[in-house]
């Protein structure tokens, strides 16, 4: 997947989580673990989207156990920075040419 085509889908994803409540608190927060594609709060809960663009199977299939790894490490590198303490949840946004599927509390 081109970096455009992974860009638009974040852009997809950030007007979709807009008009659904999420205030988004920053896109593409880096660390030297990884990357957090979209991270979002609605109500009191903070949400850090992994971003999946896929138009040929599912996208979840691309979030893997290596990758839960590196997000969890830049999550918490990202509280460290930050000094956050609140309730917090890992989200996988699932983009295909026709629609976005947000999940809620990925792990594996």
């Amino acid at each position: 997947m081109s970096l455009k085509i992974g860009l638009e889908a974040e852009d997809r994803v950030e007007k979709y989580l807009s008009k659904n409540g999420y205030k988004i608190i920053k896109r593409n927060f880096h660390s030297k673990f990884g990357e957090i594609d979209i991270i979002a709060k609605k109500g009191e809960v903070l949400s850090f989207f992994e971003v999946k663009y896929s138009k040929k199977y599912d996208p979840i299939y691309r979030i893997t156990p290596s990758k839960m790894k590196k997000i969890i490490r830049t999550i918490d590198y990202f509280f460290m920075l930050n000094n956050h303490d609140e309730e917090y949840q890992i989200c996988a946004a699932l983009v295909t040419p026709l629609e976005i599927e947000l999940l809620d509390n990925i792990s594996f």
